[in-house]
């Protein structure tokens, strides 16, 4: 169907790269960071710090993953990737070793009728976030994006390719960066 050969995932360096260590997911309570969690708890990391501005979703995906730790500390975070201070607390109390950055605005007609915010959620806030993950020298970070960057010709696509662009830029304090669409 993809006309490509399918992605072979090597579990025992996902294992390596995870287990006993500090994950930070953005956007843990929508439908993609939710799913991240759920699958990054698997290869049992020390502590899952789940970041989202929205209560309700992260309240039940922090519920969620509690039942199923495994040891794993399961810590919910308010927190909003458009606000560096709020950000900046969070990583200096929890200091991750791995960010998967999925908090963004994906839904095309939204993003048509508010442009703005858009640009502020997808752009400035994986800027505010890669920013401030190089300045903690956080050892990964990966950015999740959409296959509408491929070829934008919406705001949302065009402002998740800014953003997969905004990744690829930076680099500093021995921070690896990828984009994964």
């Amino acid at each position: 169907l993809l006309e490509r050969a399918p992605v072979r995932i090597d579990m025992q360096m996902m294992q390596a790269e995870i287990a006993g260590k500090t994950i930070l997911i953005t956007g843990a309570g929508g439908s993609i960071g939710s799913e991240l969690a759920r699958q990054i708890i698997l290869f049992k990391p020390a502590c899952l710090i789940l970041v989202d501005n929205a209560e309700t979703p992260l309240y039940h995906i922090d519920l969620e993953l509690r039942r199923h730790s495994c040891g794993t500390k399961v810590i919910p975070c308010i927190g909003d990737v458009r606000l560096i201070k709020g950000l900046e607390r969070i990583f200096r109390q929890y200091q991750p070793d791995a960010v998967y950055h999925a908090a963004a605005y994906k839904h095309v007609p939204m993003m048509e009728a508010n442009p703005l915010d858009a640009v502020h959620t997808n752009i400035m806030g994986t800027f505010n976030l890669a920013s401030i993950a190089c300045k903690h020298h956080v050892e990964k970070f990966i950015m999740i994006s959409t296959d509408k960057a491929v070829r934008p010709t919406s705001i949302m696509g065009t402002s998740k390719r800014v953003a997969e662009m905004v990744v690829q830029t930076m680099c500093g304090n021995g921070t690896r960066f990828a984009v994964v669409r």
